[in-house]
């Protein structure tokens, strides 16, 4: 997909804003949270103790619950993947350091951080087989990620929009349920990956909204295709040794709709979300087919929530070989 010369003055009108969007969304290096910070200090007297503290409260952590951390954990260390997908959005110069590929340079340090904490506290908690899941996440950086935008950055911004939120509300949910347990390190670490989460988001939205007011027709049919396409979940390829790409999916998530981490009703309330901050209802200036785009997506949430009520879950969970005990 070549960009129309109309997308290309879009972004290189948006990049004039770099030094903005950096200050705001991003947090400088030396002064954001690190995962040792959340961590036990192998110099402390305590460093076993602490170990031993995570473990038992590990041991009270429901098995779908866990699987959503770890299914978690494992997207967030495919981040290889995602960054390669971003510096090849068309618009975006990987050779010139000053431009679109400081925000993905920038997004993707601190994206980095989530799976270093998550891995880590995997490792430490003593439920999980730690090959298996360096194995799925070496799958799921091998298969890569289909996410039909191709190397449009209007699509692609819709999507990074839309995850970002998702994976906010995911980890956010986790951190709840963990502080219902008494877990409240799991809670605390969990909040503050959902807290990068939500400000990305935020950064996300921007571009779209952005884009609306420079190129609001081919911005909605942009959001449209996406919405005909579906929002595919980064660890749509999910597998476990042995299996076939993308078979474990459906069980993953099956048990983030359980444990009421992430529904089809909050991909619905996603939606709904986006449609309000990008004021789509009250869009002007739109052509003929942005126009029949925007009925269109207006009325695909209540389409989705017909469909939703009548989705049913599977009650016996599935046996992941991530999980020891």
């Amino acid at each position: 997909m070549n960009l129309s010369n109309t997308r290309q003055e879009v972004m290189q009108t948006l990049e004039k804003s770099m030094d903005g969007f950096l200050s705001k969304y991003l947090k400088p290096i030396e002064e954001i949270w690190q995962p040792q910070e959340l961590l036990p200090d192998s110099n402390s007297p305590q460093f076993i103790n602490e170990i031993q503290e995570i473990q038992e409260l590990a041991r009270e952590l429901d098995n779908d619950l866990l699987t959503v951390l770890i299914g978690d954990t494992i997207t967030e260390e495919a981040l290889p993947t995602y960054e390669a997908w971003l510096m090849d959005i068309e618009g975006v110069d990987q050779q010139n350091r000053q431009g679109w590929s400081r925000w993905v340079r920038g997004w993707t340090s601190e994206e980095n951080r989530h799976g270093d904490l998550l891995n880590k506290y995997l490792y430490l908690s003593g439920r999980v087989n730690m090959r298996e899941v360096e194995i799925s996440t070496q799958h799921l950086i091998n298969d890569g990620v289909d996410i039909h935008t191709a190397k449009d950055p209007y699509r692609s911004f819709v999507y990074t929009s839309f995850q970002e939120l998702a994976t906010n509300l995911s980890h956010r949910r986790v951190a709840l349920l963990a502080k219902k347990s008494a877990n409240t390190h799991l809670a605390k670490m969990c909040s503050f990956i959902a807290a990068d989460e939500n400000r990305h988001a935020s950064a996300y939205k921007h571009f779209v909204s952005r884009i609306f007011e420079l190129d609001p027709s081919e911005m909605m049919l942009a959001f449209e295709d996406m919405m005909k396409k579906k929002i595919i979940m980064p660890a749509h390829f999910l597998r476990e040794s042995g299996g076939k790409i993308g078979e474990l999916f459906a069980h993953f998530s099956d048990a983030a709709q359980r444990t009421m981490v992430y529904t089809t009703q909050d991909y619905i309330d996603i939606m709904n979300s986006l449609i309000k901050e990008w004021n789509i209802d009250h869009m002007r200036e739109l052509n003929d087919s942005a126009e029949k785009a925007r009925d269109y997506i207006m009325g695909l949430p209540a389409r989705l929530q017909r469909i939703s009520e009548r989705m049913k879950i599977p009650e016996n969970p599935y046996q992941f070989k991530w999980i020891t005990v």
